[in-house]
């Protein structure tokens, strides 16, 4: 069995680029931020921010270079992809990528601010308490 299965969740840390490949195909290239947070032996919360470089394409490109932007928050699910070239002087060089298959978008924040927009923002009900209750009478069970 095999298996090649990434899933994000993290912010934009760049605007999307939509480019078109010379067959007329969308292209979108952008990087998400996630953080990994943990303590270390001494109990102190340590913090490391890994960056991954996202393609999507066709209809994926383009609802992706529409709607996100930098900072956005997203889920993206898709495969591990690594590509080859040479560069100029012959060495050859290796990327690996993360090639969108699906995309979830967060919530729309409002210009320079790290929260929802209030109309993205939801209503949170109060979650009631709820107490152990006496033992039930089988003869209260409706039938």
């Amino acid at each position: 069995m095999n298996l090649n299965k990434v899933i994000l969740i993290g912010n934009l840390a760049s605007d999307p680029e939509l480019r078109s490949t010379a067959s007329g195909k969308q292209v979108c290239n952008f990087r998400i931020a996630t953080n990994r947070i943990w303590k270390d032996a001494a109990g102190q919360q340590q913090k490391e921010t890994e960056f991954h470089t996202i393609v999507a394409w066709g209809k994926l490109a383009e609802i992706s270079s529409k709607y996100l932007t930098k900072g956005s928050l997203a889920m993206i699910e898709g495969r591990l992809a690594t590509r080859s070239w040479q560069d100029p002087s012959g060495v050859k060089k290796f990327r690996t990528e993360i090639v969108a298959e699906g995309l979830q978008m967060g919530p729309k924040r409002m210009p320079g601010s790290s929260s929802p927009s209030p109309a993205q923002a939801e209503d949170k009900e109060e979650i009631p308490i709820i107490e152990e209750e006496k033992e039930i009478d089988v003869k209260d069970i409706p039938l």
